[in-house]
């Protein structure tokens, strides 16, 4: 059992050190904190990340933490996932393709007493990576200059939740997260006449906080092979750390705006309808209260922070699971075929006018693992199609295929002797 526990420990350090690593290559990063990631993990991501009324007790599902006290109370479970995908970009008549990979995420759970179970891990919060060149007109001039925007970083959090199921149809639980990252970003002009100055800016901040996201489930049965789970979450939103922009290379001409990035207040719902251990449908609804936040900008030469640049952002979603026969004999027969769909609004405004919205739609398999030991062990498969796409915007495309392995390690089973 040691080793086991250093080996989970070993692949949570690892996944700290891969987050370092950006997985984006969008010019869409650049706003806000960057690309919002998806919090789930294996189970939910062939359901396209639905799953705030998911409720398994061989499952850590961290969209929702009242879950945790479903855990059965007999094993240990470990979670870890890897991405890749190929995006490409259009704009007009000008097409590029980028490939990139990550490692997404490393949760575990298990039992910690009576109706309480507990979760913890490594999950991504936001990913920024960009680097393009636009040319531009400068004011008050015929000349031209080659602007470079370029960003990197994002926020990750490392978290510790439980679950309590206070009686049976109702259960509550909390998330605490250690929120850390770097954003960096980056604004380089170069003209094309000797008469205008250049123009260099550096973004960046620094962030250390905190993150909090409150959940309950409450699950009512509908006859001896039916259930139905609602599920809500409450996220509280906060200030995080100071922006600070440089103008050149000169360290003495930095700007700085204290507590300039924040965490809004979002809300979710879910349902979800379970027919015995076969099927399982989930719908959900997330509301993210960006719109009231300000964000740093440079105005009139200063840093400050200005209102109306960001927007509340709303998210629907809707998954399935189906296993034929979940104590089949047969592999195939235990083999779980998900289907998923979604659409987001953005939580950003460009040049003043709405962000792209996103349509993306899923499809994969959770394979028995087969050992010496138990059958209990989920090999998730998923691919996921994403469109993101505004008018007289940039239009992307993006294949993501989904690999996470979930251990389910019977730890706490009491052997008997004849």
């Amino acid at each position: 059992m040691n080793k086991r526990i250093f080996c989970e420990i070993l692949a949570i350090a690892v996944a700290v050190a891969s987050f370092a690593q950006s997985s984006t290559r969008s010019p869409y990063s650049q706003y806000g904190i960057g690309l919002l990631s998806d919090q789930s993990s294996g189970f939910s991501r062939g359901m396209n990340g639905a799953g705030l009324a998911l409720r398994q007790g061989n499952v850590v599902n961290t969209l929702n933490p009242a879950s945790y006290s479903a855990i059965d109370s007999l094993t240990m479970i470990f979670d870890m996932g890897i991405s890749g995908q190929l995006t490409h970009f259009k704009e007009g008549t000008t097409t590029v393709n980028a490939k990139t990979a990550s490692f997404d995420y490393a949760v575990g759970g298990f039992r910690l007493f009576r109706h309480v179970g507990m979760a913890f891990g490594v999950l991504p919060l936001s990913n920024i990576g960009y680097d393009y060149n636009v040319e531009e007109t400068v004011k008050n001039s015929s000349s031209t200059a080659t602007v470079n925007y370029a960003g990197s970083g994002g926020l990750h959090q490392v978290f510790l939740g439980i679950g309590w199921r206070i009686f049976r149809p109702l259960s509550i639980g909390v998330n605490g997260s250690y929120l850390w990252g770097e954003i960096d970003r980056s604004v380089i002009s170069t003209a094309s006449t000797d008469v205008i100055t250049s123009m260099t800016r550096f973004y960046s901040a620094s962030i250390k906080s905190y993150k909090l996201d409150f959940g309950l489930q409450w699950q009512q049965p509908l006859g001896k092979a039916d259930a139905l789970t609602i599920g809500l979450t409450v996220g509280v939103g906060h200030k995080l750390g100071d922006a600070a922009c440089q103008a050149g290379l000169d360290e003495k001409n930095t700007s700085t705006v204290s507590k300039g990035y924040a965490l809004p207040m979002s809300y979710g719902v879910g349902l979800a309808w379970k027919h015995g251990m076969s099927l399982l449908v989930d719908a959900d609804f997330n509301m993210q209260k960006w719109g009231s936040l300000d964000y740093p900008v440079m105005n009139g030469g200063q840093y400050e922070l200005q209102s109306g640049l960001l927007k509340d952002r709303y998210q629907v979603k809707l998954g399935a699971d189906f296993v034929p026969n979940p104590i089949g004999r047969k592999l195939s027969q235990r083999i779980h075929y998900r289907l998923g769909a979604g659409y987001t609004t953005p939580y950003y405004k460009v040049k003043g006018g709405n962000g792209p919205k996103e349509f993306s739609v899923s499809a994969g398999v959770g394979l028995p693992l087969q050992n010496s030991y138990n059958n209990r062990s989920v090999l998730n498969l998923s691919a996921q199609w994403v469109h993101t796409s505004a008018p007289n915007l940039i239009v992307e495309n993006t294949f993501r295929l989904n690999i996470g392995l979930t251990f389910n390690e019977r730890w706490f089973a009491k052997w008997k002797v004849d």
